[in-house]
């Protein structure tokens, strides 16, 4: 169970809501234009980055991607000098965008649901893991580093 209980498939999970939000219960609304196109680009992009950039401090660090094990490093540097979590602000970007891309209008509050989701499931299970094993090193690094943006 503990390796289908990851970010990655809770957003796709999250993202076929709303593609079948869109294709079957639209009730006529719509955002549909070529800004919204070019949003749903930006934050799908954006998302996608985000991702990439900790994923590639995380290998920089030699340390575990995987969010139910207790990593061997505290990463501090490249994006997570801006987010504690940059991988789950990119998730949420990447859904905001596909629900855009969608035209899932009614899906938009899936956001602030998979906000929620990834707050109590892995990011507050993950800083408990970080404050046991890196005690003082973690405290000053939740002091100065946000959690989100």
């Amino acid at each position: 169970m503990r390796r289908i209980d990851i970010p990655p498939v809770w957003l796709v999970g999250f993202a076929l809501l709303a593609w079948l939000q869109a294709r079957h219960f639209s009730l006529g609304l719509s955002l549909d234009s070529g800004l919204t196109d070019l949003l749903s680009g930006i934050l799908i992009g954006g998302g996608i980055l985000f991702a990439v950039l900790a994923i590639v401090e995380f290998r920089r660090h030699k340390t575990t991607v995987i969010p139910h094990e207790t990593p061997s490093s505290l990463v501090q540097s490249g994006i997570y000098t801006r987010s504690r979590n940059p991988i789950y602000v990119g998730d949420v970007l990447i859904l905001a965008g596909l629900v855009l891309r969608f035209d899932a209008v009614l899906s938009l509050v899936l956001v602030p649901v998979f906000v929620w989701v990834l707050e109590r499931r892995f990011i507050l299970p993950e800083e408990d893991r970080l404050r046991r094993t890196f005690r003082a090193d973690f405290a000053r690094y939740e002091r100065k580093t946000r959690r989100w943006i």
